[in-house]
């Protein structure tokens, strides 16, 4: 029997320890593709910038992009002191322009990296990161479009374009499932049954969404004129198809989302899939009054902290309940 190992091979320019850490993500752990790619970007920068810092790298002017890190042994991670840590969240900060919300998940990623070598690699004796501290993050309230804003971006949408019925769908979807943009981007015609679609959440979970009347005309309407006859045998089952006739892509949607918001002429042109994620949850919590254990669910929050970012309460409702005080109108 001969074996293909390309798969296996698409890591030779990591070191050892951290294709070793990404193997343990993946099989054992059975963190999501998107998750352990994350990981992987952080580690590399992290370990390119240790070659800089350390003067490792032979030649000054190369990009930094180009640095080589598949040399790096086990030695010089065992050298790695919380010294270093702290001027890689500096250069993270200050050249990288990365903000807190950045910082903070490359911090995460090297907790969890070097608590694997202590634990399950057995390669270094003292953790330096548990000194490491998470950089504060500021809680602010999303932005998110209200519902006159919404129905504008709907009816905004060029019904000239071919691909009006696909992007309407996808708005659609968005704005009132509250789907991320990875599981639109791998939602599979053969999880959809009736009002039912199955979806592959945060973590290779598998969730329920339950569609709506809106969402099932806009993807009845699309599947009458999607094309997959460029598609190969594997691809005819995703749901939203490039002109290719390949999965459409994350990049392609970010990207029709932000020529809408445009279009549309809404205030802010910053708006993004995850932006309408929060729309859509805005919404629910306002108009239909759902309550914050349903909206986890359907948001697919594995901590409700996390759904508490969506409840946030409008002006016009924190207007109401000042005017409500039995003291307002005493003179």
């Amino acid at each position: 029997m001969i074996y293909d190992f390309s798969e296996l091979r698409k890591n030779d320019d990591l070191p050892k320890l951290v294709i070793d850490f990404l193997n343990y993500l993946e099989t054992i752990k059975g963190k999501s593709p998107n998750t352990i790619a994350a990981y992987k970007v952080d580690l590399v920068m992290f370990f390119r910038f240790l070659k800089l810092y350390r003067n490792s790298v032979k030649d000054n002017s190369i990009d930094f992009s180009q640095i080589e890190i598949s040399d790096i042994n086990d030695d010089f991670i065992k050298e790695i002191k919380l010294s270093e840590l702290y001027a890689f969240m500096s250069f993270l900060e200050k050249f990288r322009k990365n903000s807190s919300y950045a910082r903070a998940r490359k911090v995460a990623t090297l907790k969890s990296f070097f608590k694997f070598l202590q634990n399950k690699a057995k390669v270094i004796d003292e953790n330096p990161t548990l000194e490491l501290e998470s950089p504060k993050i500021n809680k602010r309230h999303p932005i998110y479009l209200d519902l006159n804003e919404s129905i504008q971006l709907l009816n905004s949408l060029d019904k000239s374009n071919k691909n009006y019925k696909r992007d309407y769908c996808i708005i659609t979807f968005f704005l009132n499932c509250g789907m991320r943009l990875s599981e639109l981007c791998g939602i599979r015609l053969d999880k959809i049954s009736g009002d039912i679609l199955t979806i592959i959440g945060k973590g290779n979970k598998e969730r329920t969404v339950y569609l709506n009347e809106a969402c099932l005309k806009a993807l009845e309407e699309y599947l009458k004129v999607r094309d997959s006859s460029k598609c190969t045998l594997e691809n005819k089952n995703y749901l939203f198809i490039s002109n290719r006739g390949t999965p459409i892509n994350k990049r392609t949607v970010e990207i029709m989302v932000k020529k809408a918001t445009k279009n549309a002429g809404l205030k802010d042109e910053k708006y993004t899939p995850h932006k309408l994620r929060h729309t859509a949850a805005t919404l629910m919590y306002k108009y239909g009054e759902v309550d914050i254990r349903s909206l986890q669910s359907i948001l697919g929050h594995e901590n409700i902290s996390t759904t508490q970012i969506y409840t946030h309460v409008d002006d016009e409702t924190l207007r109401a309940a000042v005017k409500s005080n039995p003291l307002a109108k005493i003179k």
